[in-house]
């Protein structure tokens, strides 16, 4: 079918909950990507950085293509060898603890969300601190807590129990704690918020705040997590251990699947009963985000983000000294980074899809760049130059 016959079916078959571009891919490899016509592009923003390994790795894909041949989908009920072995190796890779799957980031929040107010029920504690433009998912407890107005309108009245402050403003936090807070929520490097990185001595102070007020402090790696930022999980980054992590997007290269991890002291409070999914940590995805696992550590995927990281960050500071009028700043941390920019970026964003190049904006004027782990030097050159002859115009 050619674009403008796609585009049919979905203005009559598919709700419209997304501006879509005119693009209709067909097949990925990588870093790169076709569409239905044919063309080639260069893709630095794979699936919302679901597709953390590139497209269509191909271990996970022999590992996929395995298990549906297998058994693809097992009742929670019955024990999953897979399962098993997969939050075997989150647990390993970041605190001692137990994880429950679910299908996505949002499901993964939700329950973190569940846990807390089930920790804090005995106090009669049930408030969560979150943090200003932080985004946490779109289910009604996650656009409650979600510190983004937009998400809220027209889904009133909200879920009540969350307070909003500024991110990176510890003294903020701590003024918000009442007798009825049970915890603090947060990504470490808020995405949708525009890559806005955590200050390590805000995350030290939360932690202490925290073990303080006997609050849990719950971190959201959906974006974050699997290596994102040169270390497997962010937190690692800055020596500070959340109680409660969520999961999602690269951690199954691809096919759905979201996970809550919570420490040995809690990690049994959402007992038989009290918490479920019929999907979640299927034999299909674990055999993925078992295969994910084993390609960052046998590819050494992690020495390579911080050796891209260094490259990136250099090329994308000199694109801001030549182009002062336009870019304002670079930040990130790994092979996350935003590009926040003095004018909006929709426009810059098209030019670059059209040269070849596709990238996201958030935040109206900050430019996302999150490539695929094993991205190469040559391939960051390509992508920065029509970048920059998008940025020309």
């Amino acid at each position: 079918m050619n674009i403008s016959e796609i585009s049919g079916l979905y203005d009559k078959y598919v709700m419209p909950t997304y501006t879509r571009v005119p693009l209709a891919l067909s097949k990925a490899k990588g870093a790169r990507v076709w569409d239905s016509e044919g063309k080639e592009y260069l893709d630095f923003f794979p699936g919302w950085a679901v597709s953390g390994l590139g497209h269509c790795h191909p271990r996970v894909v022999k590992a996929v293509k395995a298990q549906t041949g297998r058994i693809m989908h097992i009742s929670n009920n019955y024990l999953n060898e897979l399962q098993g072995r997969l939050a075997e190796l989150i647990i390993k890779n970041s605190f001692d603890g137990k994880v429950f799957f679910s299908n996505s980031g949002a499901e993964a929040n939700e329950g973190a969300i569940k846990l807390a107010r089930r920790y804090g029920n005995p106090t009669k504690r049930y408030e969560i601190i979150t943090m200003e433009k932080s985004f946490h998912g779109r289910t009604m407890a996650c656009i409650s807590a979600t510190g983004q107005p937009k998400v809220k309108v027209g889904f009133e009245p909200l879920l009540e129990g969350f307070v909003t402050v500024p991110f990176n403003d510890l003294s903020a936090v701590s003024a918000a704690v009442t007798n009825k807070t049970i915890a603090v929520m947060l990504e470490p490097i808020q995405g949708e918020g525009g890559i806005n990185v955590a200050k390590k001595e805000y995350l030290e102070g939360l932690k202490k705040l925290c073990e303080e007020k006997d609050l849990l402090l719950i971190m959201d790696e959906v974006q974050t997590g699997m290596g994102r930022t040169g270390e497997m999980f962010c937190f690692k980054n800055y020596g500070v251990k959340p109680d409660v992590m969520t999961l999602a997007k690269s951690l199954g290269s691809g096919v759905p699947i979201g996970a809550v991890v919570a420490s040995r002291r809690i990690c049994d409070i959402l007992g038989p009963g009290s918490h479920a999914t019929t999907f979640g940590g299927s034999p299909l995805v674990c055999a993925a985000g078992i295969a994910t696992f084993e390609a960052i550590a046998e590819e050494k995927l992690l020495d390579n983000v911080r050796i891209i990281n260094k490259y990136l960050f250099a090329r994308l500071n000199g694109l801001k000294k030549k182009y002062p009028e336009i870019i304002k700043e670079a930040r990130g941390l790994g092979i996350m980074a935003g590009v926040e920019l003095f004018i909006e970026g929709d426009e810059i964003v098209t030019r670059a899809r059209e040269k070849g190049l596709l990238i996201n904006c958030t935040q109206k004027n900050t430019l996302r760049i999150m490539p695929p782990l094993g991205v190469k030097k040559g391939q960051v050159n390509r992508a920065l130059k029509l970048l920059e002859a998008s940025l020309k115009k």
